[in-house]
Formats: C-alpha cells, sequence, structure tokens
C-alpha cells in the first residue's frame, strides 16, 4: 500500500503543477518577450595582403539611435527607446538608405587598428514584419591595409557593447565575444590567428566564469537558493551534482545543435528559469528537507539553465577545432563561478550565523522571500513585458 504525502509535499507538487501549466499557456502566446533585448553584433572578417573586408551583422537601429549599449540591456530601458521604435518601424530600404547617408557615423565607433578608413561596400537589411522583434542588417565595408605584413585588429567603442569577432576557415578559425572597447588577438594576412591551445582554454573559462560573476544575476540567485536550503554539506553537493549534470548535458547537447531553441522562442527559456529561482526559494520555506522531489526538480531546472549558457556560448559560433576545448573550458568557468558563489554565501551567512539558533529566520527565510519575490517578478517581466 502506498503511504500518501506529507500535505507540505502535496503542496509542493501542487505549486509545480501550477507554474507548468502557466507555462504552457505562455507557449501559446506569440513569441514576444525579449524583443528589445541588446545582442551582440557578429562581424565575420577576411584578411589578404592589401585589404580587410568586414561583414558586420547587427541591429543597426541601436547606433542610428545613439543608445549607449554598456549601460541598458533592453532599448526599453534606453532613453532613446522612441528613436529605435521609430527606426525599426521605417521601411527596409528606407533604412539601409539611412545607413548609407550615415555610415560616417557608424564607422567611427569601429576601432580598426593597422588599416586604413573604412568604405561601404553594401547594406542588405533582413526582412522582419514583426516589430515586436528585432531586425538584423547586414553592413558590409572594407579598408586598405598598408605595405607589408603586419596583422591587424578590430573591435569598436565601449557604446556600442558586445561584438563577436570571426576570422578564418576551418578548424584554425578565430571567434571571439568581445566587450565594447575591446581588440581582437591581431588578425594575420594569411594563415590562422596565432593563438595557443591554453590562451583559447584561458579564455574560455574567463568567459564561462563572467557568465555567473558579474553578467549571470539569475544564475547567481538560484545557486544561493541551492544553498540557503541547508548548511549541511550533503544535501547542498546533492543539489549542485544534479544541477552540475544537468545544465552540462544540455549545454552539450545545445551547443552540438542536438536540441535547438528558436531565437524568438528564448524568452520561454528565460521565464522558465525565472520561475524555477522562484520554487526552489519557495520549497526552501515550506520544505526544508532534502527528499527525491528536490533532486529531481533540481535536475531538472539545471536542464533549463544549460539551455540560457548554450545561447550565450552559441554567440561565440564556435570554430571546429576550437569546439571540445572551447566547450569543457567554458563550462568549467560556469562550475567555477558557482562555487565562487556558494563560498561568498559560507563566509558571509553560515560562517557568523550559521550554529545560531534564529539562522533559519533571519537568514534563511528572508532570503528565501526575497529571492523568491525577484524571481516572480522575472517570469512575469520576461513573458508578458
Amino acid at each position: 500500500m502506498l503511504r500518501p504525502f506529507p500535505k507540505i509535499q502535496l503542496l509542493m507538487v501542487w505549486c509545480f503543477l501550477l507554474m507548468s501549466s502557466a507555462l504552457l499557456g505562455f507557449l501559446s502566446l506569440p513569441g514576444q518577450a525579449r524583443a528589445h533585448e541588446l545582442r551582440p553584433a557578429v562581424a565575420e572578417v577576411s584578411v589578404n595582403e592589401d585589404r580587410i573586408e568586414i561583414s558586420l551583422r547587427l541591429a543597426v537601429e541601436t547606433l542610428l539611435a545613439g543608445i549607449d549599449q554598456s549601460q541598458v540591456a533592453d532599448t526599453d530601458e534606453a532613453p532613446e527607446a522612441e528613436v529605435y521604435d521609430r527606426l525599426r518601424g521605417l521601411p527596409d530600404r528606407a533604412l539601409a538608405q539611412m545607413v548609407e547617408k550615415r555610415f560616417s557615423d557608424i564607422s567611427a565607433g569601429i576601432l580598426l587598428e593597422g588599416a586604413g578608413p573604412l568604405r561601404l561596400a553594401s547594406v542588405d537589411v533582413i526582412a522582419e514584419p514583426d516589430l515586436e522583434l528585432p531586425r538584423d542588417t547586414v553592413v558590409s565595408m572594407s579598408a586598405e591595409l598598408p605595405p607589408g605584413t603586419a596583422p591587424v585588429s578590430l573591435g569598436w567603442a565601449a557604446r556600442n557593447g558586445g561584438l563577436v569577432v570571426r576570422h578564418g576557415e576551418g578548424p584554425n578559425a578565430y571567434a571571439a565575444f568581445l566587450q565594447g572597447g575591446e581588440v581582437s588577438a591581431p588578425l594575420p594576412r594569411s594563415g590562422a590567428v596565432d593563438e595557443s591551445t591554453g590562451a583559447v582554454f584561458l579564455r574560455f573559462v574567463v568567459e564561462g566564469f563572467e557568465h555567473i560573476i558579474p553578467k549571470g544575476l539569475d544564475h547567481i540567485l538560484f545557486v544561493l537558493g541551492l544553498f540557503l536550503f541547508s548548511l549541511a554539506w550533503r544535501p547542498l553537493l546533492a543539489q549542485v551534482t544534479a544541477f552540475t549534470l544537468a545544465h552540462t548535458v544540455t549545454l552539450g547537447l545545445a551547443t552540438l545543435s542536438i536540441i535547438t531553441i528558436p531565437p524568438a522562442q528564448m524568452w520561454l527559456v528565460e521565464a522558465l528559469i525565472a520561475i524555477s529561482i522562484a520554487y526552489v526559494a519557495i520549497e526552501n520555506i515550506l520544505r526544508p528537507k532534502l527528499g527525491w522531489w528536490r533532486i529531481l526538480v533540481v535536475f531538472g531546472f539545471g536542464l533549463l539553465h544549460g539551455l540560457g549558457f548554450a545561447s550565450v556560448l552559441g554567440d561565440l559560433g564556435l570554430a571546429q577545432g576550437q569546439f571540445i576545448l572551447s566547450l569543457i573550458a567554458f563550462n568549467i568557468g560556469v562550475e567555477l563561478g558557482q562555487l565562487a558563489v556558494i563560498a561568498a554565501a559560507f563566509a558571509l551567512f553560515a560562517l557568523p550565523f550559521g550554529r545560531s539558533a534564529i539562522y533559519r529566520r533571519v537568514v534563511v527565510i528572508p532570503g528565501s522571500v526575497a529571492i523568491a519575490f525577484v524571481g516572480l517578478w522575472w517570469a512575469f517581466e520576461r513573458s508578458f513585458m
């Protein structure tokens, strides 16, 4: 005879089913969210003996509107939001003509070292009839190189946000995600970028770590939710292990394109990640005992977080020769970031207050309530705003 679930466990199952039902409802909504989220531009670069050619794919309206992308993550947050929306509403041909007219303004923000002035070759606006979604424009340009064999470097101004630079083809191709204001490694006129295996490994470890600290506030809150569940090392180890295994699986599968999420539906993954944050925090309050249900839920939510990690790694367009190395390095960076969060939480909360009888009352419950509210707000914001 099966034993009935305790009332608290039944309540948590009910909460989980309610959240899942709400998300199934979200699926029926048009792909909308993150429509105004700022994304990194992608520069495909070709260098020969006397010329550099650049194909830059970006939401060019952000540059034309003058949005400082180092200060905001969404066009709606920018003071120039109305200007952006007006530009987004332009017909494709009108936008292309504006890019041609204002190319000098755009090129002024491109950092090109070791080459002459940039010249516009063509503008191709990729049609996107849904005005709630960003529209890509491919701006092709070139510059003359001085005599000699000196390499060139490419980047752009800090206010332009992130930039992915790709150079070369095959196993030795170069791909780097640059923050605004940074420039690429020297790009040779012939052959591949001279970047050692160790340099590639370190670069992606740093990128993975930075995706947690300081960029991954949602992942930080989820890990803090796991930490607040219990001070005992076994429950924490079980949860972190389940979470790590799960996000490693989906990170690998998504990066290999075995699992694919259409960009227009990434909002759903982000909303689910937000709900995962709220759920673990609520369970900390209502059911602070480790069981198979908690491990299963953490594993399931880890699968979602892996998709979020993969969307970041996918921006780099990893070259074949770097793929396995960079995937492993990025994942190591993510794990180091998670461990840093746990170590900081242990030092700030567990060491000074962990042995106190009021630890749960003054740390766990208030902390979990705050995390739950943030997670629920993000879920609403990412789904409907």
